[in-house]
């Protein structure tokens, strides 16, 4: 069975520029779309944390204003979250994870991932590991591609340096109210790092394939990008 890492940050504050810190976790549909999608693949889906902590939803991410005023919409994500019960609750600590172990890495988004994935360690040798095996697929949404950057080669080198990479961009970040409060913004720090970035429409989907490296923009690019995850999978699967 294909086995996917759905990684999710277990940030529950992120720290501005001032050092103030702003409450935050995991957006809700950057997790729920991919889960759902990778579930309707019949993947084996493994939900892991830094440190095996419960992951904070962002509350934000379920406002009405971010769904479009839609109380439907809302009460079916929280009840998918609370449907998982321990496997979101008690995830798989990402320190005891072996990248060995599975075909594709997804990490989810939120600004969660600007507190702790962006310096993570463990998520980068995972992502060094599986970019190098063309049979994997590596991916992330939204700040979730933040998680990219603590990636590194042997010779120390930045692994995903020319690779094409999207993520939220500055503008979209400055639309969110955070342009000038992000301690760093994150289309910059990857454009700083040797990426190729892409950008498209502010808020519209927008996903980018760069062999077995796909990354999606921001929220309306969750279940795009997870279903160019499952097509890339089917592609290595078919060889």
């Amino acid at each position: 069975m294909t086995s996917v890492l759905l990684v999710v940050s277990s940030a529950d504050v992120w720290t501005l520029k001032d050092g103030s810190k702003h409450p935050t976790g995991f957006w809700a549909s950057e997790f729920i779309d991919p889960h759902l999608v990778f579930g309707e693949a019949g993947y084996d889906i493994t939900i892991a944390t830094p440190g095996g902590i419960a992951p904070t939803v962002d509350e934000f991410s379920l406002a009405p204003e971010m769904n479009n005023n839609d109380r439907s919409a809302i009460d079916k994500q929280r009840a998918y979250l609370a449907a998982l019960g321990t496997e979101l609750t008690r995830p798989v600590r990402l320190e005891d994870v072996d990248a060995d172990d599975y075909d594709a890495v997804y990490v989810s988004g939120g600004h969660g991932p600007m507190e702790d994935l962006a310096v993570n360690e463990k998520i980068g040798a995972i992502f060094t590991t599986l970019l190098a095996r063309q049979d994997k697929v590596v991916a992330a949404v939204c700040h979730g591609v933040g998680a990219l950057l603590p990636a590194t080669n042997e010779d120390g080198t930045w692994p995903f340096a020319g690779r094409r990479i999207t993520g939220l961009t500055d503008e979209e970040e400055t639309a969110l109210g955070f342009g000038d409060k992000a301690p760093w913004l994150l289309e910059s720090r990857l454009r700083s790092a040797g990426a190729d970035f892409s950008g498209g429409a502010p808020f519209g989907p927008h996903v980018v394939v760069d062999g077995n490296l796909v990354t999606g923009q921001n929220p309306a690019s969750a279940r795009p990008s997870a279903e160019a995850v499952v097509t890339a999978l089917s592609g290595v699967t078919a060889k």
